[in-house]
């Protein structure tokens, strides 16, 4: 009986506090002229709806839903955690990017700040700030046309040992294997493929965790996610110290890798990085490297496949390229500019299928938008399948058709795979050599 009471007392807590939260964010919601939308369930908001849509292949249908439900490209949601804005449109986009650092800036879901920064000393935006003044420093002109020739060294010896000679293969773990195997070298300057696949073995396990309900209980993907970053964490560090070893020795040169970089690289205030924050970086940095780019990767294999048109295109071109090659002559700079048709492909590859579908921006102040409130603080988020799906800015918009970005290609805004403004993915120009060097290999090797 005892028991009964305790239960029905905690019964009527739970209600209560569930009636209070609906009727705070009600009340709170009336006060000023919010965009429409729904919050959802407490904590847990809309983030099943969402995540459920992306899982089912359709991650667009969460916003033309809502688009159409209340006739607005903007609407409000609650994801992750946090009371959220959509901004469904090229106008919205060209807002939200042409207004960093003024009214809006870069957020994360608390998940990237528990996976990548657990120690609460810096958070996500803070690294990507850092992170964005030393990039041009690895990622230029200069570094990576050296990169070519050792993904393409990297990709033969890829598609020797995992393709050739295979009537089937899975080709989405094989595309995250070889580029994971490529950031691995050129970033960390692993080289040992057997050291190379325990990290990615950790590595695999982050990104259920990275969109994921921000509830860290064990067994859970966020919790997950935490544990095998705090491994990597350990073993970057084993990396680190090693490294700095050889370069003092002379065994390492300072350019060789990424990380030989960052150990000679110094902060706004001339101070160099310590071990710790380079562990940080490097996380995030081998993160985007590879996740971006085996997503498309895969993509592409799959177009290819169901295509013969667009397939016998990619092989002409790419022939041509290694008929001018000798026996044995790696990929050069050169020879990607010459991908012309094949960069095509990748772009409406990333149209139909981002690898990032958008990100998230936070207000920085109180603001207006098409006659809605803004409140600073609000969670604001930018949505790439709002543009590359909607037959207003890309007719027949699920057909597969490169010739879309021949001549001056789509709308401005309206393609958006990079983001956009000052914090448009600096890797993407990478990412650009990772996949042209798998697409080469993979019709002209396998």
């Amino acid at each position: 009986m005892e028991f009964s009471y305790v239960s029905l007392l905690c019964f009527f807590v739970f209600l209560t506090t569930l009636l209070l939260y609906f009727f705070f964010y009600a009340t709170k919601s009336g006060l000023s002229n919010l965009p429409p939308g729904k919050i959802g369930w407490p904590i847990i908001g809309e983030t099943l709806e969402y995540l459920s849509c992306g899982k089912n292949g359709q991650p667009e249908k969460f916003s033309f839903d809502r688009i159409a439900k209340y006739s607005s490209n903007v609407f409000k949601t609650h994801l992750f955690g946090e009371k959220a804005v959509f901004f469904c449109g090229p106008l919205g986009n060209k807002f939200l990017f042409l207004n960093e650092e003024k009214l809006v800036q870069a957020w994360w879901p608390r998940s990237f700040d528990k996976i990548f920064h657990p120690s609460n000393e810096i958070t996500s935006r803070e690294i990507a700030i850092q992170l964005k003044k030393i990039f041009p420093r690895f990622l230029n002109s200069e570094a990576l046309r050296g990169y070519v020739g050792v993904m393409d060294d990297i990709a033969r010896k890829h598609f020797a040992s995992s393709w050739e000679n295979r009537d089937q293969v899975e080709v989405y773990p094989l595309s995250e294997s070889y580029t994971f195997w490529v950031a691995a070298r050129l970033f960390l300057g692993v080289e040992d493929p057997t050291e190379a696949s325990k990290l990615f073995e950790l590595f695999m396990v982050l990104p259920a965790g990275m969109f994921s309900v921000p509830i860290d209980l064990p067994g859970t993907a966020l919790n997950k996610a935490v544990k095998a970053s705090s491994q990597l964490r350990k073993q970057f560090l084993a990396i680190i110290k090693q490294k700095k070893i050889d370069l003092a020795d002379g065994k390492a040169s300072p350019t060789q890798d990424v990380m030989s970089i960052m150990l000679n690289a110094t902060d706004e205030h001339g101070n160099f990085f310590n071990e710790s924050d380079v562990a940080d970086k490097m996380l995030g940095l081998v993160v985007g490297g590879h996740a971006t780019s085996s997503s498309v990767s895969t993509s592409i294999v799959k177009y290819l496949a169901e295509l013969p048109e667009i397939y016998e295109g990619v092989y002409k071109e790419q022939m041509e390229i290694a008929k001018s090659k000798a026996p044995g002559e790696l990929l050069s700079w050169e020879d990607i500019k010459k991908m012309k048709y094949s960069w095509n492909v990748v772009r409406e590859a990333l149209r139909l299928a981002p690898p990032a579908p958008g990100a998230f921006r936070e207000a920085l102040s109180d603001f207006i938008f098409h006659g809605f409130s803004i409140p600073k603080g609000r969670k604001l988020y930018w949505d790439a399948n709002a543009t590359h799906k909607n037959p207003e800015y890309f007719p027949d918009p699920l057909k597969f058709d490169p010739s879309r970005f021949e001549g001056s290609g789509p709308a401005p805004y309206t393609f958006i795979p990079f983001g956009g403004g000052p914090r448009i993915c600096p890797g993407k120009e990478y990412a650009q050599l990772v996949i042209l060097v798998f697409i080469h290999n993979l019709v002209i090797i396998w």
